[in-house]
């Protein structure tokens, strides 16, 4: 069973594996909390050990005075070592994709597969970001809401009962915590380190994402030594929500494999 508190106010959710069954340790995206993953977890097999945590300033986790994409990853391996976590597989949306690129080098003898989602090694530029945290900061999250929305998700599922969650989970997201995450994805740029990932690595996108498109994150996969990549159809930005049973059964044949 998977119980969820707080360290060093980072709020996540832990269940052991049992025996010799893998780990995965999940990293969320930009606007949303660890139940992203909830209908993903569910059709895991139960043996399955599972991490996952809220990122500063989102969820339940306490904020910082600044963020980085390296400061988030200290707060995931500062939770590894918590739990004692030695051997793991990486799934990281979106920003999480980022966060889980440095685990893949940081912790490169203990994670032993990686899965990015929708992700890139670069995502958007200053001039993109910039407006986004500027607007954000003064007029909070509900004023570009439909705009990200619009981004996230395929018209047909904008127009299940569901959507209305993920519209509340978005614009509840503390303002300042966005758009610190924003300026941590502004700054990164890990085109460079591609090449060094030596995990077996899935790169999933859907082939709808307007955030990021699928040919930018194609281009990610091409440039990880033999990473597989992967459209999920009638998804846009967060398969794991739209597609959950397409998305865990690629994550389970990957892993396993």
């Amino acid at each position: 069973m998977e119980s969820f508190t707080t360290f060093d106010g980072l709020f996540h959710g832990h269940r052991p594996a049992t025996g010799d069954a893998p780990t995965l340790v999940f990293a969320n995206s930009l606007g949303t909390d660890l139940r992203v993953w909830d209908r993903v977890v569910a059709l895991l097999p139960e043996a399955w050990g599972v991490l996952r945590m809220d990122k500063r300033g989102h969820g339940l986790s306490a904020a910082r005075d600044t963020l980085s994409i390296e400061t988030l990853a200290d707060d995931a391996e500062a939770l590894l070592d918590h739990h004692g976590i030695t051997r793991f597989a990486g799934v990281g949306l979106s920003v999480g994709g980022l966060i889980m690129q440095r685990l893949a080098l940081r912790r490169a003898g203990a994670m032993t597969h990686l899965v990015l989602s929708d992700t890139a090694a670069k995502i958007g530029s200053p001039e993109i970001w910039n407006p986004r945290i500027d607007t954000v900061r003064a007029q909070g999250i509900a004023s570009i809401g439909d705009m990200i929305l619009q981004r996230w998700f395929v018209p047909a599922y904008r127009d299940t009962q569901d959507f209305a969650m993920w519209r509340a989970m978005l614009e509840r997201t503390p303002a300042e915590g966005y758009a610190q995450v924003c300026e941590a994805i502004r700054d990164a740029d890990y085109t460079a380190d591609l090449a060094r990932i030596a995990q077996p690595t899935l790169v999933v996108v859907g082939e709808c994402d307007a955030s990021t498109p699928p040919a930018l994150v194609k281009a990610t996969a091409e440039a990880i030594p033999g990473a597989r990549f992967v459209e999920i159809a009638e998804a846009g930005h967060l398969p794991c929500v739209e597609q959950p049973a397409r998305f865990a059964a690629l994550l389970q044949e990957h892993v396993a494999a």
